[in-house]
């Protein structure tokens, strides 16, 4: 039986982007006859909902260990508490339970958060040969202190390797200078690159059927190296590369 979430985007294939029952299937990869069954005929599965019990359920102690996970995700994650201190901030406010009953409930929780945020995400398809750049940050240590630092990464989905090169600004000098010795370490230039509309890549993002803007530069360097370069579309809601 299919979960809910692989119902509801089979409907929504359907009802609201008109694909056929076989290109259903092909997407979502399930049989002919399961595409149908939810495409088209009212039959949705009832989700089991089990109703949890114990002391991190039935008292306070489950409300605590949520507010504080919470307010750590705003933190770096070196600064967020770990498993063991926040069992160890329970016992001094009076808890009487075990670490084990504190793992397993924080485990159960991320488990959740992650279920959610994956809900209405569309499957992505990721091509051997096919890489993503982006700028980020990273830490580095410089005579002894710890330092932001500007990242230009360049990852393979397909593959799950990654190469990043680091820069002092994230300007299309740096751009540009960096995808060479990115280039350098994976060996050769990938056969096409998605980029989340980077500004020293693209002048003007695409949305709608409008394509995308190239910066001069990037785009005359694009075509002497042969890159295919793919866009993320913004729109309200969303993201879709093309």
């Amino acid at each position: 039986m299919l979960a809910m979430s692989e119902v509801n985007c089979i409907k929504t294939l359907r009802n609201e982007k008109g694909l056929s029952i076989t290109e259903i299937a092909k997407t979502m990869q399930v049989n002919w006859r399961t595409a149908k069954k939810y495409g088209d005929e009212d039959q949705l599965p009832q989700e089991k909902t089990h109703l949890k019990k114990g002391m991190m359920y039935d008292e306070k102690w489950g409300e605590i260990v949520i507010d504080w996970l919470e307010e750590d995700l705003k933190l770096k994650k070196k600064l967020r508490r770990k498993n063991k201190k926040i069992f160890e901030d329970l016992v001094k406010e009076g808890f009487k339970g075990s670490y084990r009953t504190v793992c397993n409930f924080i485990q159960e929780w991320k488990v959740a958060q992650e279920d959610e945020a994956d809900k209405g995400h569309e499957r992505l398809e990721h091509p051997e040969g096919e890489a993503q750049v982006d700028f980020g940050i990273m830490e580095a240590v410089q005579d002894g202190e710890i330092l932001d630092v500007h990242a230009l990464v360049m990852s393979f989905p397909a593959s799950n390797t990654a190469f990043a090169v680091p820069m002092p600004s994230e300007n299309l000098e740096c751009f540009l200078g960096g995808l060479q010795l990115l280039f350098k370490q994976a060996g050769g230039v990938p056969l096409s690159i998605r980029i989340d509309n980077l500004t020293p890549a693209v002048k003007k993002v695409r949305k709608g059927d409008s394509e995308a803007e190239l910066t001069e530069p990037f785009d005359i360097s694009s075509n002497i190296t042969g890159l295919k370069c793919k866009y993320v579309i913004h729109a309200k809601g969303m993201k879709k590369v093309m």
